[in-house]
């Protein structure tokens, strides 16, 4: 099959033609005679990365009526690099149909330029849910006749918090319009806005239900925490060729690792919430063009960032989601072509693998760190082999040559190599010098981390004081599938250098009660409230309620050496998988 065979207008077929498209891809080949030929709702699952925005965009472009002053298109997309993405390829697809004309609307832009661009003609409308509900609150925006909604990115515009703006705008749609949802994952919440708003959607799925791309290949690095930026480095190293983008959780640490690299001589920039609008431009432009080989990102920031040739997705921080690790391991091997998505982990965050193979269905594979013996000789034979492809410029060398050969005609061959190399590699070499290893002896590792969490365990115990601790109230319980080995997780991922004790956790179904010492309970409440974890705002507060003692190794924990606690008879007694397990086998036996 090609474009041709679809039926699509001919000046859609000539950009296509411009733009080097030859045969649709599985879910443009699905979607694209759905959308065009039908007036139906349509759910459509594809990983990221397999021409998701083509298989909408064509269809809804070649059924737009031009002479109709209405907006006909609304597509909705959670963050603004993809949105300016989205608007710029369904402008590049109608380029000759000349009156068809589409805008987009975005947080971090002027909103009176875009109010004044509204006031003309508008038939596509490309928006985030923030800043449409904003120009619909000021009633600059008018979307009652709208005829095709596209719900761009679904998942991650719940990651994000946008339920109720989706809930106000949808509303305000007409109801015999036709929606059409995208989505790379398909969780719990993306199901409800479907079953809330799609009625009888036509389903596509590409590919198994929230799996990874099978053109990417998994790899795992286990390092102590303290060698994670060196792990990095030395990745970079043995890949001379490599055009990554570097996954950071938080806006700090995407900067700092980005600083460091810079400062260690290494092409990278940093891409964060914290950039303007016009730094965000110049930095996607320069990573465009390879001018960047590494680019250290945020989640968010990323997302429309639609660069091709990727060699690698290196998760510097495993996101806090797991199904987050889709989104970005789809940054890669896209278009048919092989990627390789890499994680840095240490110890403690090993168990994360298991889970995410159950996510991807894909395997992961343990990886060594190379040595840096390893990584001089990567680095010396990319050079040769560039030295042997080079093209030489025969006329203008002969001219230098025989004084070139006079001054270098008392060095032999094997001496002529030695220097040349020297040239090139002592900086390297000096720096790899007796290098350490930075692998991980697993069994070591952890022995030594059960010695030192003992050693803590006693000391702390000995210590504890109940006045020195706070009882936070955390909108998080066993509802949203949160255990205490889960609040301590979170604890730490956002307060990574605060030093912060946790006592007694009390979960129940909607709220947990949590004990913080004093001194970082201000940390906590900065650092977790109104972030948006597992699809939920969070809010948090000091309470009055008093919490038991804890018993010995059992309920006492050490943020330092991120101390899990067993399960004790009484939550046992109140785990709701047990409980369901056990109504389950009670139906099954009446």
């Amino acid at each position: 099959m090609t474009f041709k065979d679809f039926g699509l207008k001919q000046e859609l077929y000539n950009a296509i033609e411009d733009l080097g498209f030859k045969t649709p891809m599985p879910i443009q080949e699905q979607a694209i005679p759905t959308i065009l030929y039908n007036d139906v709702n349509l759910i459509a699952l594809a990983q990221t990365g397999t021409g998701k925005t083509a298989a909408f965009a064509l269809p809804i472009l070649n059924r737009i009526d031009v002479e109709d002053t209405n907006i006909q298109a609304l597509i909705i997309c959670p963050t603004r690099e993809l949105c300016i993405q989205i608007a710029n390829d369904c402008k590049k697809f109608s380029k000759y149909l000349k009156s068809l004309k589409v805008v987009p609307v975005y947080g971090g832009a002027s909103i009176e330029v875009q109010i004044r661009e509204l006031k003309h003609t508008t038939h596509v409308l490309v928006a985030t849910p923030g800043r449409l509900n904003d120009l619909l609150l000021r009633k600059k925006v008018k979307i009652s006749k709208v005829k095709y909604v596209v719900l761009d990115e679904a998942d991650e515009m719940l990651n994000m918090g946008f339920k109720d703006d989706l809930d106000n705008i949808l509303f305000k749609t007409p109801e015999d319009k036709n929606t059409y949802l995208f989505s790379a994952t398909m969780p719990k919440q993306v199901e409800e806005i479907a079953d809330t708003y799609i009625q009888n959607p036509v389903r596509i799925q590409i590919g198994e239900r929230n799996q990874g791309s099978k053109n990417v290949q998994h790899f795992y690095y286990l390092v102590r925490q303290k060698d994670r930026y060196l792990a990095l480095k030395r990745i970079a190293d043995f890949y001379p060729d490599i055009y990554a983008i570097v996954f950071c959780r938080t806006k700090t640490e995407t900067q700092e690792v980005a600083d460091m690299l810079i400062k260690d001589g290494y092409n990278a920039d940093s891409l964060h919430g914290d950039l303007s609008q016009a730094q965000r431009e110049h930095v996607m432009s320069r990573f465009r063009l390879r001018n960047i080989q590494m680019l250290v990102a945020t989640d968010v920031a990323a997302r429309g960032l639609d660069v091709n040739n990727l060699t690698h997705v290196i998760n510097y921080e495993l996101p806090d989601e797991l199904e987050q690790y889709v989104h970005r391991s789809g940054r890669t091997g896209r278009a048919d072509k092989q990627g390789i998505s890499v994680a840095i982990i240490n110890l403690k965050e090993k168990h994360k693998i298991k889970s995410l193979e159950k996510v991807l269905k894909q395997e992961f594979t343990k990886a060594s760190i190379p040595t840096g013996k390893e990584v001089c000789k990567k680095q010396l034979f990319n050079m040769i082999n560039r030295v042997e492809n080079v093209d030489v410029d025969n006329e203008e060398i002969e001219t230098f040559l025989p004084e070139i050969s006079k001054q270098l005609s008392w060095l032999d061959r094997d001496e002529l190599i030695k220097h040349f190399v020297s040239l090139e590699f002592n900086s390297l070499l000096a720096y790899y010098k007796d290098a350490e290893d930075l692998n991980v002896d697993e069994n070591a590792e952890k022995e030594k981390i059960r010695r030192e969490r003992k050693q803590n365990e006693r000391k702390r115990e000995r210590n504890f004081d109940k006045s020195m601790f706070s009882t936070l109230c955390i909108n998080l319980g066993y509802k949203d599938k949160i255990v205490p080995q889960r609040i301590i997780g979170i604890i730490n991922d956002y307060t990574p250098h605060k030093r912060i004790e946790i006592g007694k956790i009390d979960i129940n179904d909607n709220v947990c009660f949590v004990e913080i010492s004093k001194q970082g309970t201000q940390d906590v409440i900065d650092a977790l409230d109104g972030r948006v974890i597992r699809g939920k705002e969070i809010k948090i507060g000091i309470s009055e309620k008093t919490l038991s003692k804890p018993k010995r190794d059992k309920e006492f924990h050490n943020k330092e050496t991120n101390k899990r606690p067993n399960k004790n008879p009484e939550e046992k007694r109140h785990n709701p998988k047990q409980s369901i397990r056990k109504n389950g086998a009670k139906k099954a036996r009446r």
